[in-house]
């Protein structure tokens, strides 16, 4: 038996031991493989939950229904919104730890409801060591992380995904919309809305791993792009540079550092997760 197997059989070890569970689903590579290996062990007694927000890409609601529908799996979307939060709205450091505890409020009332005692995620062994306060925040409110408990990381998560023919298996990682704002700058749904269509627009000139970070309130958008898509981007420049200064943005940068994710996190050090 390979590595990865003997990790597959400790997760499904791990899941046959639950009555019924809910996964926190966004429609990534992470939660959408335990939830379907959740539908295999446990047939119908499985509820996938994604909160929607305007801190959620457009695209990635849509992706995840389509999957939903796709697989079979259950599925429940609420909606949220985050920026009450004062923590979350003003971007501060722990940002992402208010706002995970928020999301976890409203999974435990849904799981609640459905007598369900079990809280999953798609955390992998590949998150621990990052600045991951999210992470904390869920481990606090009781979410168990299966992955980590069978010492999956995501390069194991990609080829278990790839073996069962799950067409998503190399998605780029996907972030909320936040995390393109610099920490400590006040989070407004016009920037939100900047970042997601800034980069659907990018995705749809196939730039599939970019991000669009914005700076001074949205005035000055930087691109994030691998440094092997420099040459495409300048090709695709007034395009870019037209779609952007059309939803606000009034200057519009390369970086030369290429694509980084977490790129606001390098410049802040290091927060060991350790739970």
């Amino acid at each position: 038996m390979s590595g990865y197997e003997d990790k597959l059989l400790k997760l499904e070890e791990q899941i046959v031991g639950k009555r019924s569970v809910l996964i926190a689903f966004s429609g990534g590579i992470d939660s959408t493989l335990l939830a379907i290996i959740a539908k295999r062990v446990l047939g119908s007694d499985h509820l996938c939950v994604l909160v929607n927000s305007p801190l959620v890409p457009k695209e990635d609601v849509k992706r995840a229904l389509e999957i939903a529908k796709e697989y079979g799996l259950n599925l429940k979307v609420v909606e949220h919104d985050p920026l009450s939060i004062p923590a979350v709205k003003q971007n501060a450091e722990d940002r992402c730890y208010h706002c995970k505890k928020g999301i976890c409020r409203i999974l435990k009332e849904i799981a609640n409801e459905h007598n369900i005692e079990t809280i999953m995620d798609g955390t992998n062994m590949s998150d621990l060591g990052e600045y991951r306060p999210g992470t904390k925040a869920t481990s606090e409110e009781g979410v168990v992380h299966p992955f980590i408990d069978a010492g999956i990381a995501k390069d194991d998560i990609r080829q278990i995904a790839k073996d069962i023919d799950l067409a998503i298996w190399d998605l780029p990682s996907s972030a909320c919309l936040a995390s393109r704002i610099p920490y400590n700058e006040t989070i407004e749904l016009s920037m939100l809305k900047i970042i997601d269509e800034g980069e659907a627009f990018l995705h749809d000139l196939d730039f599939k791993r970019c991000r669009l970070r914005l700076h001074n309130a949205g005035e000055m958008g930087r691109i994030e792009v691998p440094e092997d898509g420099f040459e495409k981007l300048i090709l695709e420049r007034d395009a870019i540079v037209q779609r952007l200064k059309g939803l606000g943005v009034q200057y519009v940068a390369l970086d030369l550092n290429g694509y980084q994710s977490g790129s606001f996190d390098k410049t802040r050090g290091s927060q060991i997760f350790n739970g």
